[in-house]
């Protein structure tokens, strides 16, 4: 009888990725499970992007230990970027945990729950992590049917001041094209409706291996694929992204109408002790262009608020960008101070109770401004892909506008039944700061 594994996922989609892949690999061997308190071994892919995402990773691992007293599990293993970074402190902090697996060592997943059942076992790369997956390894997709995150790239090199990423992902690698359109096209044949691009620098595609920016080109042939009806960029760096991109993305009916564009600050000075490339003018002549060409183009972003030195007048400026543009969807994260990141050794580091305080303020501006701005859909007809029925009788699905995860949802109802995975047409009734909610026009 084959002993049950659950795999608990943390943080973004690009983790997401590893685990459906990690999943394929144990398929054979393992049946794997949902429910932690069923295996009898379970593995938590960790993040470790901020502070909250590390507290909630060793919190998570913490919790799963409980599982070793009163349930059938008998080994834990960490993986992802908390176990890349921290392997040997976990271990020793944490004597629950059996195994530590690192970023670049996915392939590596049997080997490490044979040796962790063992023993105790670490499988991290001393070299920069430079796995990357291609469209013949194995995957078990884990989110729904009818859609799928597509990681074209893995790693980065762009050593903004504040983040850890290039060390516990490695250096900027594009996966070839052609792995990449053939891993879609097994999907469209799978049910697969909706393709979401990531990568740390979704941008960047294809710069390192073709000596060319190859995202247009990788879009124009994900159009061509039957039974793919969206495709989604998520990660966009703005001083990549050309007119050539913004034609394509405006040519081709098959990209939504929503770009995920992190732009991380507002003040050039700030923007550029971040190490982040380009001015705010140049983002807000990139803005101007994409609405000119996508009028009804959603566009999100992120902030930092309480970088190392930042001022009341650099935070104003954040404040002022945000009711200026009046972006769709706006995040926000308090600094968080990483070690081993340039930022974290300034002296100038400001109070944590004020890079909270300026987080909360600029997020009140975004709940005012994304409730207006969400006004313009009441009495249209949307295009709504269907993903859950409600208990009240309504459906919840999402606009081409909206993310899975991390945006709203659009509250339906409905006299007829309708089909999880499919497209229907609903006409907006109601908005809110997050979500819609409309009626299925028949």
């Amino acid at each position: 009888m084959k002993k049950k594994v659950a795999i608990v996922t943390l943080g973004c989609p690009k983790n997401q990725v590893d685990s459906e892949i990690m999943t394929g690999y144990m398929l054979g061997k393992y049946q794997v499970v949902e429910e932690p308190e069923q295996a009898d071994i379970i593995i938590v892919n960790t993040c470790t992007f901020i502070d909250s995402a590390k507290a909630e990773s060793i919190d998570t691992i913490l919790e799963m230990a409980q599982y070793k007293e009163v349930g059938p599990c008998k080994t834990l293993v960490a993986t992802g970027c908390l176990a890349q970074r921290y392997g040997d402190e976990l271990l020793k902090e944490i004597p629950e945990l059996d195994g530590i697996m690192g970023t670049g060592n996915v392939t590596e997943i049997l080997s490490t729950l044979e040796e962790a059942e063992k023993t105790k076992v670490k499988k991290v790369s001393k070299e920069d992590p430079a796995f990357i997956y291609d469209e013949a390894m194995p995957r078990v997709r884990l989110s729904p049917k009818h859609y799928a995150y597509v990681k074209v790239a893995e790693g980065c090199d762009n050593y903004c001041t504040y983040c850890i990423i290039p060390h516990v992902r490695g250096h900027f690698r594009s996966r070839p094209q052609e792995s990449v359109i053939n891993e879609v096209k097994a999907m469209a044949k799978e049910g697969v409706k909706e393709i979401l691009l990531i990568a740390q620098d979704t941008t960047r595609y294809g710069k390192d291996i073709y000596g060319e920016y190859r995202l247009p080109a990788l879009i124009k042939e994900i159009a061509k694929i039957e039974g793919i009806e969206w495709i989604r960029l998520m990660y966009c760096y703005p001083d990549r992204f050309s007119d050539e991109l913004i034609n394509v993305m405006k040519e081709t009916p098959k990209v939504c109408r929503y770009l995920d564009l992190p732009l991380q600050h507002a003040h050039d000075k700030v923007l550029a002790e971040m190490n982040r490339r380009g001015t705010i003018k140049e983002a807000e002549e990139l803005i101007a262009k994409l609405r000119e060409a996508m009028p009804d183009i959603r566009l999100r972003t992120t902030m930092i608020t309480g970088f190392p030195g930042e001022t009341e007048e650099e935070f104003q400026a954040v404040l002022d960008f945000a009711q200026k543009i009046r972006f769709d969807r706006l995040g926000a994260f308090a600094y968080s101070q990483e070690e081993s990141t340039p930022a974290a050794n300034r002296p100038d580091q400001i109070p944590e109770e004020i890079r909270e305080k300026r987080r909360d303020e600029l997020m009140r501006l975004q709940h005012d401004i994304a409730y207006e701005v969400q006004q313009r859909w009441v009495g249209k007809t949307l295009k709504v892909l269907i993903e859950e029925e409600l208990p009240d009788g309504r459906w919840a699905g999402r606009s081409e506008g909206d993310a899975p995860e991390i945006d709203g949802l659009v509250y339906v109802h409905s006299p007829k039944r309708l089909e999880i995975g499919n497209f229907v047409m609903v006409k907006i009734t109601e908005a809110d700061s997050y979500d819609l909610r409309g009626e299925v026009v028949l």
